[in-house]
């Protein structure tokens, strides 16, 4: 199933489910009791916000060779973890704003795992009850600050650095699936999903055993070789084979 989070003419924002390319409203808690009403509505009608509410934002860095060799990284041992503030969450379709203080912020396209109930020390085996789905997530990064900083949280921090959405798949398969990035059309980025150092329910077990995720809370799983820069006027589309595609314009 896919979850939507949208607005209706100014309205409360609202959860949604898709069929096909129609919506109906989702009554309750999503990650808990819930009921459907009839899809009836059809998307373009709606204003689509990014569709979960996180408490915070877990990043991978690193999670496939290719793209720790292309910038002179070291492979992990371990997970690299860091943060991603909410304030820098914005939806499919809003636009990312290159701030004055880098000269060279750069896309990284991202399978993001949603988490669907509090995770404490869960194992590898048992993560697929505490995950919610998927959605798809850019990690907007000011690589020079990155690079001077030495701490990531001003480079990966700014307002706009986090496009996600559309949506949540809830029966989406992530095992073997390919990852793109297009600048303008231009492929930059492309890699499987097979290609992470460490696969989704390693991640979930080795976060939950440092911090409790909670429900919506997001983790960001790396991103394969070929980011680059953005430029003003620039169209960033992040697509994942079989769970869609997230546009964002650049400014």
């Amino acid at each position: 199933m896919r979850i939507i989070r949208y607005q209706n003419d100014g309205e409360e924002p609202k959860y949604g489910w898709m069929l096909e390319n129609k919506v109906g409203e989702i009554q309750g808690n999503i990650f808990g009791e819930y009921r459907r009403r009839e899809a009836r509505t059809p998307v373009t009608e709606l204003k689509l916000l990014p569709p979960c509410e996180p408490s915070k934002i877990v990043c991978v860095g690193r999670n496939y060779v290719e793209h720790a060799k292309e910038l002179g990284n070291e492979i992990p041992k371990t997970p690299l973890l860091f943060f991603k503030p909410p304030s820098a969450i914005i939806a499919n379709g809003e636009s990312v704003h290159l701030p004055p203080q880098s000269a060279q912020v750069e896309h990284e396209a991202e399978l993001v795992a949603v988490i669907g109930q509090r995770a404490k020390n869960v194992t590898a085996e048992s993560t697929k009850d505490y995950l919610f789905g998927y959605t798809i997530g850019n990690d907007i990064t000011a690589r020079d600050l990155q690079k001077s900083d030495g701490q990531w949280t001003r480079a990966k921090g700014f307002d706009t650095f986090c496009p996600f959405g559309p949506w949540i798949d809830t029966d989406f398969d992530a095992s073997d699936a390919v990852v793109t990035c297009r600048i303008n059309g231009q492929m930059r980025q492309m890699a499987s999903t097979r290609d992470m150092l460490f696969n989704v329910a390693t991640l979930i077990a080795y976060i939950s055993s440092i911090m409790t995720l909670e429900p919506g809370d997001l983790i960001f799983t790396g991103t394969p070789a070929g980011v680059g820069a953005l430029r003003p006027g620039d169209l960033v589309d992040v697509e994942i084979e079989g769970l869609g595609k997230l546009s964002n314009p650049v400014k």
